[in-house]
């Protein structure tokens, strides 16, 4: 079915959560995260701070609760892409499995989300 003339192409968006404990710096393992900064990135790489969302870290010395991590990835559902500094690998595994990407970019929040733009970037290439 053709398109209206008038009709732009509608712009992707999509949802990052940042791990941060001050929403400057993305300085936060995830395991060790209580909130977590949602975004929203737009195609031509402009973002903005939607909401927080606070979580029960699952990295109890060492120890992981599992029931604690899908709880946590369950609350990101709907987010592209985490930003953390750290992750291990079975939350990695498992966020991947749920349609998060991990991505470990510690730093400022804006240039961190500013590596992923570019990184999306280059996924939209191939």
């Amino acid at each position: 079915m053709d398109k209206p003339v008038n009709e732009k192409p509608k712009a992707r968006v999509y949802k990052v959560a940042v791990a941060s404990s001050d929403g400057i710096v993305v300085n936060q393992h995830f395991g060790r995260a209580d909130t977590f900064y949602i975004y929203e990135v737009t195609e031509t790489g402009k973002y903005r701070l939607l909401e927080t969302r606070t979580v029960t870290p699952v990295c109890h010395g060492g120890n992981h609760n599992e029931n604690e991590l899908r709880d946590t990835i369950r609350k990101l559902k709907d987010c592209k892409y985490i930003i953390v500094s750290r992750i291990g690998m079975g939350a990695a595994n498992l966020a991947e499995q749920s349609g998060i990407t991990p991505m470990e970019l510690p730093g400022m929040i804006e240039e961190s989300i500013g590596k992923l733009f570019t990184y999306e970037q280059l996924q939209n290439l191939f």
